[in-house]
């Protein structure tokens, strides 16, 4: 079932629009009988999970356990398993994609249906008040540990598509890009790998040194990995600067 996607805010006025926390989980599409990924991957939770979210409405959110915790949630969703470790997992709903109506009505929506469910919460939204309420909002997210902010236009369609209606908000821009290779590294890492060769969707290639885990280093992700990675903007070539490793996609 395709998704909506988000743009990336580039300065327009956002004052009316819907914000919520960008949670740092794995997006998920639950159909009241299985839960996939955004691409359509069968997520294989446990029944009792299951049995947790409602039966009679479809949900667009998030697998997740808290800020910073996504490589934990990943190891959770991938293992296959039905054990205790989804027992710290909760689907943070967003969003409504089978409900009829604006944007508000989907919300109103996702909560007659998830009500007081333990497993499932409906992911909070605040009205911007203007520019200057919303990058207040984004420092405080940011200094506690969250990765950004969603904005979602009032009254908005959900639309299966990447779309202005939808923007995603960050300090810093992130990307993705393939491993194509590999740079020894010196000193410390001598015996290591010292940087990632890159390669961006429309052929550019770059380095990726900073944030690299000395684990990384010594297990690098294996050639034709994709990985998101963070940076400050681009140069006149199109190479990103100051990229920094952030996680395998």
């Amino acid at each position: 079932m395709p998704v909506l996607l988000a743009k990336t805010w580039a300065g327009s006025d956002p004052a009316g629009w819907w914000m919520s926390e960008k949670l740092d989980g794995v997006r998920a599409v639950w159909d009241c009988r299985t839960l996939a990924t955004r691409s359509g991957q069968e997520i294989h939770a446990p029944q009792w999970f299951l049995d947790g979210l409602p039966a009679g409405e479809p949900l667009d959110g998030e697998l997740w356990i808290g800020r910073g915790k996504f490589q934990q949630t990943v190891g959770v969703v991938r293992s296959h398993g039905g054990g205790d470790e989804w027992r710290s997992i909760r689907f943070a709903a967003f969003d409504a994609p089978m409900s009829l109506g604006g944007f508000e009505d989907r919300q109103a929506a996702l909560r007659d249906a998830i009500g007081n469910r333990g497993l499932a919460f409906v992911l909070p939204q605040m009205r911007c008040e203007s520019q200057a309420h919303m990058l207040e909002e984004l420092a405080r997210v940011e200094a506690v540990g969250g990765e950004g902010l969603m904005l979602r236009q009032p009254a908005s369609r959900y639309e299966r598509k990447r779309s202005g209606t939808l923007l995603k908000v960050k300090t810093f821009h992130d990307a993705e890009a393939t491993v194509v290779g590999y740079e020894s590294g010196t000193g410390r890492n001598a015996s290591c790998v010292g940087a990632l060769v890159a390669q961006l969707q429309d052929g550019t290639e770059f380095r990726v040194s900073s944030g690299l885990t000395d684990a990384l280093r010594r297990d690098p992700p294996a050639v034709g990995t994709v990985f998101t990675f963070k940076y400050q903007q681009l140069t006149d070539a199109g190479v990103p600067r100051f990229p920094s490793f952030y996680r395998v996609a």
